[in-house]
């Protein structure tokens, strides 16, 4: 799926992307470098929650919206998130929600396109 496609699944037709796409088009795109990274409340080192942290990169990179980078997590976003409102897991996930791209902050830049 090129980036484009993408795109457009996640602006027509978000829940039947799958986490694995959106990997696979990131690292299609761009060299990943890992950055400690703070996430509202949540502090993520450099070695900790490494898809979280392409993910939230890449929707800062692309202008997404609050909705479109949380269905950048697919599955885990739609299912096991959404379906358990007081549950414990995703945190990234669930901080983003409530704090948006207002609370995202890299220590050092995450991505680079490809060339």
């Amino acid at each position: 799926m090129t980036l484009q496609e993408f795109k457009n699944t996640l602006k027509n037709t978000p829940k039947s992307i799958q986490f694995s796409d959106t990997i696979s088009v990131i690292e299609e795109n761009y060299n990943f470098t890992p950055s400690a990274f703070k996430n509202g409340d949540l502090e993520n080192a450099s070695t900790q929650n490494l898809g979280s942290c392409k993910v939230l990169s890449f929707a800062v990179k692309q202008e997404l919206s609050k909705e479109e980078a949380l269905a950048c997590f697919a599955q885990y976003y739609f299912i096991d998130v959404l379906e358990t409102p007081n549950g414990a897991g995703h945190q990234n996930i669930r901080n983003f929600m409530k704090t948006g791209f207002e609370g995202l902050v890299f220590e050092t830049e995450t991505l680079s396109e490809k060339v």
